[in-house]
């Protein structure tokens, strides 16, 4: 009987393995298809063209935006996908409940940002962008809200479709804009907005019309009771969401409003911390694929060290190659990119993909203490972390500006990082493997040799930073990190 429950477990885990790794191919080949483009074609020429205090007025706006997100979602999302997961069938009756609630809740969002921003200083100009930003916010929650239904009833490939979406879009409206011809235009961030907010309501309607296809039934109602009760549920994920925002986004926010010339400063902040959002994708693919599947494994009482160790071996091998290589190549890759402060911005660079790697590992922990309802420790970790984050802000950013801020997120990631490590650890009971450990740090050393030897071997840049990554990928596998017959295997059987 034991071994035949053993080879059931196996066999279900396998399927639960190959469900991940396919689901999150799929993820990844359409985000890596428009994403970077969206980022580095679009993004990227629109600082060029409107220059660096422009942009990085948006910046800092766009992130004071986002500090507030909260109060438009009152952590009703992440509840809704762990919930939806484990109980598919409440799908109408929480639509029907949490779409009037969060249509409410907009608009308290909205006062208490336009009422903040006056109290900040904001003149006419900032509050007339803050105005649409905060409707791209609004429409941007409700189609994260959207999604979370669509995941939790484990329709990964429509999720993933709409993850690109509204990317897709902003990239067709401003192609047109930046490269259309079209006379007497002057592009200016303004028009920026304005097609995010186009690209958000077309994909509001399309993901709010797939769920609506889902349900059994909707009717917009405000259940008092039955909202309560969601609240006492969710406003620990609210808080969870408040905490991690501020501490990863207020350096840019505190940039623009410590400096006389925080403008300026928020641009290059943005110039390296641009490459930083790109790559964070994949962690944040990652954990969108993995909070519905350890909430699932959790409830069913299952083993999830397989699956962390599995996801995180995946996630661990492209950051750590690209980390490596854009710490190695910042100078090249800031000169190529951006007609303006290339140097400062390299510098900073440096410092934020070393914080990436820490984000990356806070994406998989997070998620897995998340999916158990560990949100009291949790919210502890993020509020330390916040602490830590306005300490070093005010400290480091008079004296060292941009570089300040830097800083202080690095060390803030870091801090995190070992806090939710040891929570999880104790949590989960979770067997330590020093053999795993040591193949780890030998890759790490061996990664950043031989990108180094890249750049000392090939005269143009470009090739030397290609071969790296291609190099690294590879040690993975000699090291055997990734198990490259497991992986085919597992994209074959499914």
């Amino acid at each position: 009987m034991m071994r035949g429950f053993t080879y059931f477990w196996v066999i279900h885990f396998k399927a639960v393995k190959r469900k991940f790794a396919t689901n999150l191919l799929l993820l990844l080949a359409l985000n890596l298809l428009v994403k970077p483009f969206w980022i580095f074609g679009i993004d990227r020429t629109v600082q060029n063209v409107v220059g660096a205090g422009e942009y990085g007025l948006f910046y800092s706006l766009f992130n004071f935006s986002l500090l507030l997100n909260i109060v438009l979602d009152l952590g009703f999302t992440n509840f809704n996908n762990r919930e939806i997961s484990r109980h598919s069938q409440l799908l109408s009756k929480y639509f029907s409940n949490i779409v009037a609630v969060k249509t409410i809740l907009a608009f308290a969002y909205c006062i208490f940002c336009l009422i903040t921003a006056l109290v900040m200083g904001y003149d006419g100009r900032h509050i007339f962008l803050l105005s649409f930003l905060v409707l791209n916010q609004f429409l941007s929650s409700f189609i994260l809200y959207f999604r979370s239904n669509l995941s939790g009833l484990q329709l990964f490939k429509t999720d993933s479709f709409l993850s690109i979406l509204d990317r897709l879009l902003m990239i067709i409206i401003c192609s047109v804009l930046l490269w259309g011809n079209i006379s007497n235009f002057h592009f200016s961030i303004e028009w920026f907005i304005y097609a995010q907010t186009i690209s958000y309501l077309l994909t509001f309607t399309f993901s709010f019309l797939l769920v609506l296809s889902k349900a059994t039934y909707f009717r917009i109602r405000f259940n008092k009771a039955f909202l309560i009760s969601i609240f006492k549920k969710s406003y620990p994920y609210a808080l969870l969401v408040l905490l991690m925002t501020l501490y990863s986004r207020i350096d840019s926010v505190m940039l623009e409003r410590l400096l006389v010339n925080g403008n300026i400063e928020s641009g290059i902040y943005a110039q390296a911390f641009r490459i930083v959002d790109a790559v964070n994708m994949i962690p944040f693919l990652f954990a969108g694929l993995l909070l519905p599947m350890f909430s699932k494994m959790i409830k069913n009482q299952e083993s999830t060290q397989p699956l962390v160790g599995f996801a995180f071996s995946l996630l661990f091998i492209p950051a750590l190659a690209i980390s490596v290589t854009c710490i190695i190549y910042r100078a090249e890759l800031m000169e190529l990119l951006y007609h303006e402060h290339a140097t400062e911005s390299s510098m900073l660079l440096g410092i934020l993909m070393v914080s990436f790697l820490l984000i990356s590992i806070n994406y998989i922990l997070g998620t897995l203490l998340t999916a158990n309802g560990s949100l009291k420790e949790l919210n502890y970790i993020a509020f330390t972390g916040v602490a830590i984050s306005l300490a070093l802000n005010l400290l480091l950013i008079p004296y060292y500006q941009s570089k300040g801020a830097a800083i202080a997120n690095l060390v803030t990631q870091l801090a995190v990082s070992v806090l939710q490590t040891l929570l999880v650890f104790k949590t989960f009971h979770f067997k330590v493997n020093k053999k795993n450990y040591s193949s780890y740090l030998l890759f790490i050393s061996i990664a950043f040799v031989f990108t180094l030897l890249s750049k000392w071997v090939f005269s143009v840049w470009l090739i030397g930073f290609f071969v790296s990554l291609i190099l690294v990928v590879a040690f993975s596998f000699i090291f055997r990190i990734i198990r490259i017959r497991e992986l085919i295997t597992l994209l074959i059987r499914d």
